[in-house]
């Protein structure tokens, strides 16, 4: 059992080696022995976070050259006194002071809340009640106060939460520095009912719009240019329990720009029968989310289906084609004739998608059978074609000119190593790629042992870029269920990398100046700068069987070319670098890869 252990922590290690390099592995090895890398607790965190109170007292002196009033608008039903005056505190705490509190009371005629709200009306005249005469429902009720709402900008909180006492200046402050803003959004948290702990954090990305697409991430704190509001329209009580839902994409398909803000200015007071902790106790609200995002994609022009993903709030786009392209696979190979067979004959025996051609590209193999392997491919299967590149090894090289050859309209750059797993595998990545905001799509990959080796890449792990939720468990999703969240990434991984033809000739192809390292990564954020989207699709799924004939950077010639090719890419990405992975969140660790929070 013991040599089974050893063994095991020497194959993990081996794994980093390869994907970040010796020295990197070093210096993680010292840090668990360290204990250093232990994870810091929320409430730890948050306190290190939080401004001081001469930060706060400086907030409130500073001046802006846009100081736009901000509508605070609050719909309320038969809220608990007590929830609803830390919330009005919470509010009149703010720092900054340009702001309007509108409580809309769909607690009908006889609502116990008169008393405290006429109070409320008295405290501060920056508050305003609005009644009614009989209840309404939330959609309604938001619908009054935003009617009501005076301000340029429109917030929106829910009646027994709070908000940060810095929350509406850093919106003020990034409206200052991105004054076209007309969407912005925050991290938030959960609150105990007392409001004295905090946890589950939600770290969110910048504007991830196939993220948005898979679960209204945004929710809280939503800030609205009221212009904006005024051209969408209201709340649509149709969609009772996912309104927010529908409201936000109905934004977004209209905003200019949208900003996020990587601090938590939202605190989310959890109940017992909420919806983010008894999901069954709303199932009409999720029903509600998932009609939502169908009329998305139907006010959109897009051909999609939206069914429920795997938890109730996750939702999943199948995206319907006119007709099936071709679909060129090319996958390098030299010599390992049993990768190489056992990935062709899953594509033979599992893929459900039939118009594909399969390009391999040889690249110097020594070993007789494998030649033999290639007349016997050939003659077994039609659509193969074996093309020979005959210089040295470079990855980059070898894909450019295998696309040189390829007939297809799409292209599939597959490892020699992988076994697709589901039948659709094809048709998933196809489905993304297809759509003509989209340059390149990912999968989801195994490990032999069923652990995660791919799930998207973030820039910045390890120093320059790494794989997400590496070696979590199968079954385990992750970071707010981010490893089954089909979302956008800055790169994934050409291991499995489904691309359009049109934008891998825009960005002039992989760079063979990245004979070996990070030439996908570099690939993908070319793509980027072009303007097109990079979607992970965890529906796509495959083993891969790491990387096996490449082997690990152990020679000096080896070594010296890894470290000539990270200076490559942090020179040509020095921005990125340097400002933080934007599908990613400052406030997480790039020291490990599954969005622990950040310890500095």
């Amino acid at each position: 059992v013991m040599w089974d252990q050893a063994d095991k922590y020497i194959q993990k290690a081996r794994r980093y080696a390869r994907m970040h390099g010796i020295k990197s592995l070093i210096g993680k090895v010292v840090k668990k022995l360290s204990g250093k890398d232990a994870p810091i607790l929320y409430d730890e965190w948050l306190i290190r976070h939080l401004p001081s109170a001469r930060e706060l007292e400086q907030q409130r002196k500073e001046t802006f050259s846009q100081q736009p009033c901000i509508s605070i608008v609050v719909p309320l039903y038969h809220t608990p006194e007590v929830y609803l005056k830390k919330l009005v505190d919470s509010i009149r705490r703010q720092t900054y002071g340009r702001w309007e509190l509108v409580l809309s009371d769909g607690s009908g005629a006889d609502s116990p809340l008169k008393g405290v709200l006429h109070e409320m009306e008295k405290l501060d005249s920056r508050i305003h009640v609005l009644e009614h005469k009989k209840t309404l429902r939330i959609a309604e009720n938001t619908n009054a106060a935003i009617g009501a709402a005076t301000g340029e900008f429109l917030a929106f909180v829910d009646h027994d939460d709070e908000l940060a006492e810095h929350a509406l200046y850093e919106c003020i402050k990034r409206i200052n520095r991105h004054p076209k803003t007309d969407i912005l959004y925050s991290d938030e948290d959960k609150m105990s009912m007392d409001g004295k702990h905090f946890f589950e954090p939600h770290m969110k990305p910048d504007f991830n719009l196939d993220l948005l697409r898979t679960v209204n991430y945004i929710c809280h704190l939503l800030v609205v240019r009221k212009t904006l509001a005024d051209e969408v329209g209201l709340m649509r009580g149709e969609f009772e329990g996912a309104q927010d839902y529908d409201y936000i994409l109905r934004c977004i398909e209209k905003s200019r720009q949208i900003q996020h803000i990587p601090k938590v200015l939202y605190h989310w007071r959890s109940h017992k029968n909420s919806t983010a902790e008894n999901p069954e106790s709303k199932r009409y609200a999720f029903d509600a989310g998932r009609r939502a995002l169908q009329e998305h994609f139907d006010r959109m022009g897009i051909p999609a289906e939206v069914s429920d993903g795997e938890y109730l709030g996750l939702y999943r786009t199948r995206y319907l084609r006119a007709y099936d392209p071709l679909v060129s696979i090319l996958i390098p190979n030299k010599d390992h004739v049993e990768d190489l067979d056992r990935c062709v004959r899953a594509l033979e025996e599992k893929a459900t998608y039939q118009n594909y051609e399969i390009l391999v590209i040889e690249n110097n193999s020594e070993q007789e059978e494998t030649f033999k392997y290639y007349e016997t491919l050939s003659k077994r299967n039609p659509r193969v074609r074996i093309l020979f590149w005959g210089k040295e090894f470079n990855y980059s090289a070898i894909n450019n000119y295998g696309v040189e050859n390829a007939r297809g309209e799409y292209l599939l750059l597959l490892n020699n190593d992988t076994e697709i797993i589901n039948p659709d595998c094809i048709e998933q990545l196809l489905g993304y790629c297809m759509r003509e905001d989209v340059g390149a799509v990912g999968a989801r990959l195994y490990y032999e042992d069923h652990t995660i080796q791919h799930a998207g890449v973030v820039i910045g792990f390890g120093g320059i870029a790494g794989h997400c939720f590496v070696q979590q468990k199968q079954g385990v999703t992750g970071y707010h269920h981010r490893i089954i969240c089909a979302q956008d990434y800055s790169a994934v991984t050409a291991a499995c990398m489904m691309v359009k033809k049109k934008a891998f000739d825009d960005v002039n192809g992989l760079s063979v100046d990245l004979a070996v390292a990070f030439n996908d990564v570099d690939f993908c954020l070319k793509l980027g700068r072009a303007g097109y989207l990079v979607v992970y699709n965890p529906y796509a799924e495959l083993y891969h069987y790491e990387s096996k004939s490449r082997g690990l950077e152990d020679t000096p010639e080896k070594v010296a070319r890894f470290n000539q090719e990270i200076k490559t890419f942090e020179s040509r990405w020095s921005d990125i670098l340097q400002e933080g992975d934007p599908y990613y969140n400052p406030n997480l660790s790039l020291e490990t890869q599954d969005f622990s929070l950040r310890r500095n």
